[in-house]
């Protein structure tokens, strides 16, 4: 059999099946086949290892039912120890005139060492041994288990009722109930078997001192008797015998008397016994006040100084140990608050889980690592920070890791993923950017800017000064993977963004506008059509920001049969101030890219001809409307100015998505977007070669309309 096919708790129970018969015939040739003292000796030291472990396992029970099996076990031992109990009578009679040694090593060290040899001291010792179990211990616990059958049994009912009731109100599920049922009848059935089994340990404790009684009274007649023994002399050996014998029995069953006193008066709790007796003796008032009592009390003159004083000075210094664990326990979270912070991002704090990821080859670690300052998690922090204030939603927690299948210097960026970025930089260089006005041109490594694709060159970092001194705008190499990061993160804004961001939007919306928030989800919209009109904002850079406005046009459109495209176009015509607002300031006038009548037309023409078509215009058309939107925008592009290409409503969609393609950074609004007071600039016109454009217009018109 393999190691992976072997079941320790099958294992387990298959021995328990074979030992338990076993164990019985055992007992029964115990009782009635003569034993030698050998095998009685090993018999007397498993009886208190197995009534040790009885109790062990009893004192670490967080609950009774933990220890379920123990009315039968206690039996068991029960049943044990009489056993044993028989077969040393017969070898203390058989064999008591040979001497103390010949019942065994350990009922004579028990008769002799434990008792000093003194059979009258013994018997005074076996006395209070027994009435301590059968008075004080073994009495008690019959009495709470008698109690606590009557109660549980009593509740049985109730209970069952209420398993059912919270049933029928969808608060558990079946599986659930029925577990629960199962653990009631498993309670009652423990106490009830408990209130019989007290009856065990008290059978047992009268059968101890019948058993000795026996003992004494039969070796002092047959010593006399049988083998000429003087009364002395019998008295001697076989009350010893008998006292050994009566105490090795009667110390397990004090233990399995404590174990069943400690189970029957247990209280659930998540903490064995030692640790719930620990929890609630922990309070240094207690011991404060105990210190206070022994000092006083060790003022009075006729009592033991030497005792009492020391005893109170440990009680205050268990007292103040305690007190000070717990204001270091409640200064432990506040120690903590930094390393708790949402927006701080170390090495060890990064999410498996997120949906961002940051893979760095091994020669970039340094940037990464804690223990080198790590300068590029100070960026991330930061980037998070910003974005998830201008984008509206948290952003997640990026993960950042090293993969050795990266080269040395290689960095690569995923979100939801995906690989949407990936690169090369230097740790121990920097990055001189060509701004298109150097004075001189310096030597390095010439390279593309990973987020802008801008000309560049890697420079030794003694060059910086003469970089920055010709021209060159001059980066270090975090700031240009933090960089690409923010971009990267920007752009694919919408697959961070999910349900349960979208619920979270609702939930906060709900703190400061109930109404609102109640008639925008689940009464007006479902949860996943709210958050498929988030991402489509998102798609094309529209934030989160003031998502009540978002939310008060949705809830205006509310009734309206609108397809998703429609209702993320009829949304944005409601808030079209709060997007013209992130392409120019509100006192700036809006800088717009426009098309010709001609080209408008054609663009209306093809979304009519295919309605509803993600993809509406033909090919060789989308790519000469693409050809000319880049020869008008490319200028502004490099002038880095803000500014708007504006369509009519009917093509905007499409267009957005065409022009995204290739110019992500092109904002594609409506005129109906544009707010009445808002001053617009025509800054270029698209549609210098409209005859083009309307033969391939023809071309599509004659082909039969499709759908993507």
């Amino acid at each position: 059999m393999s190691a992976a096919a072997f079941d320790p708790a099958k294992a387990g129970r298959v021995a328990a099946t074979a030992a338990l018969p076993a164990g019985m015939l055992v007992l029964v040739a115990l009782m009635v086949i003569p034993v030698s003292p050998t095998i009685l000796d090993i018999s007397f030291i498993a009886n208190i290892m197995i009534s040790l472990a009885i109790l062990m396992v009893a004192l670490s029970a967080s609950k009774p039912l933990d220890f379920s099996a123990f009315p039968t076990v206690l039996l068991l031992a029960t049943l044990l120890r009489l056993a044993l109990n028989v077969a040393s009578t017969r070898v203390v009679l058989v064999h008591g005139h040979e001497g103390t040694h010949a019942a065994g090593h350990v009922i004579e060290a028990f008769g002799q060492v434990l008792i000093g040899g003194d059979y009258i001291v013994g018997l005074f010792v076996f006395g209070v041994l027994l009435i301590i179990n059968l008075v004080v211990i073994t009495k008690g616990a019959g009495r709470v288990s008698e109690v606590s059958a009557r109660f549980t049994l009593d509740a049985l009912p109730g209970k069952q009722m209420a398993i059912d009731a919270d049933l029928g109100a969808g608060l558990l599920s079946p599986e659930e109930a029925k577990a629960r049922r199962q653990e009631v009848a498993t309670e009652a059935d423990f106490y009830g078997s408990m209130d019989g089994a007290s009856k065990f340990v008290k059978g047992d404790a009268v059968a101890g001192l019948l058993i000795l009684f026996v003992n004494i009274v039969g070796g002092l007649i047959l010593g006399m008797a049988n083998h000429g023994l003087s009364f002395s002399e019998a008295g001697g050996t076989y009350v010893t015998l008998a006292i050994g014998d009566a105490l090795v029995a009667q110390i397990p069953a004090l233990l399995l008397s404590i174990a069943a006193a400690a189970i029957v008066t247990r209280v659930a709790s998540p903490f064995d016994l030692s640790g719930q007796i620990g929890s609630q003796f922990s309070s240094p008032h207690v011991w404060m006040a105990v210190g206070g009592i022994l000092f006083v009390l060790g003022l009075v003159p006729a009592m033991p100084q030497m005792l009492i004083l020391p005893a109170s000075a440990l009680a205050f210094a268990m007292g103040w140990q305690m007190k000070r664990a717990a204001d270091n326990a409640a200064a432990a979270p506040e120690a903590a608050e930094p390393a708790a912070d949402p927006h701080h991002i170390a090495w060890a704090d990064v999410s498996e889980a997120s949906a961002c990821q940051l893979e760095v080859g091994y020669a970039l670690v340094s940037m990464v690592d804690e223990r080198k300052g790590a300068p590029l998690m100070g960026r991330i922090t930061g980037i998070r920070k910003q974005l998830s204030k201008e984008l509206g939603f948290v952003i997640p927690a990026v993960k950042v890791a090293d993969d050795l299948s990266l080269p040395g210097n290689a960095y690569r960026i995923s979100v939801a993923g995906v690989i949407v970025g990936e690169d090369e930089v230097y740790p121990n260089e920097m990055l001189a950017l060509d701004s298109g006005d150097l004075v001189t041109k310096v030597t390095g490594r010439p390279c593309k800017d990973p987020t802008f694709g801008l000309d560049a060159l890697w420079i030794p970092k003694a060059s910086q000064n003469d970089a920055i001194a010709a021209g060159y705008t001059v980066v270090d190499p975090a700031t240009v993977v933090a960089t690409h990061l923010n971009n990267s993160i920007i752009a694919s804004a919408s697959e961070l963004f999910g349900l349960d961001d979208a619920q979270a939007l609702i939930d906060h919306l709900k703190q400061h506008y109930p109404q609102l928030a109640a008639n925008l989800s689940p009464q007006g919209y479902a949860l996943p059509r709210v958050a498929a009109l988030c991402k489509a904002l998102l798609e094309e850079r529209v934030p989160l920001r003031d998502f009540r406005k978002i939310a008060e046009a949705m809830v205006a459109l509310t009734g309206q049969q609108l397809g998703d495209i429609e209702l993320v176009e009829a949304v944005r015509q409601r808030i079209g101030a709060l997007i013209v607002q992130t392409i120019v300031p509100s006192r700036m006038p809006l800088p717009v890219v426009t098309f010709s009548p001609e080209i408008e037309m054609l663009l209306n023409q093809a979304v009519r001809a295919n309605p509803g078509a993600e993809w509406p215009f033909e090919h060789g058309m989308a790519m000469k409307i693409v050809e000319q939107i880049g020869e008008a925008v490319e200028p502004l592009l490099l002038q880095t100015r803000s500014f708007a290409l504006v369509a009519s409503p009917l093509c905007r969609s499409p267009l957005s998505r065409l022009v995204r393609a290739t110019f992500p950074d092109v904002a594609v609004i409506s005129y109906l977007e544009i707010p009445p007071t808002k001053a617009t600039e025509i800054v270029a016109t698209i549609g210098a070669e409209p005859a083009r454009l309307t033969a391939a217009a023809a071309d599509q018109m004659k082909d039969e309309p499709h759908e993507s």
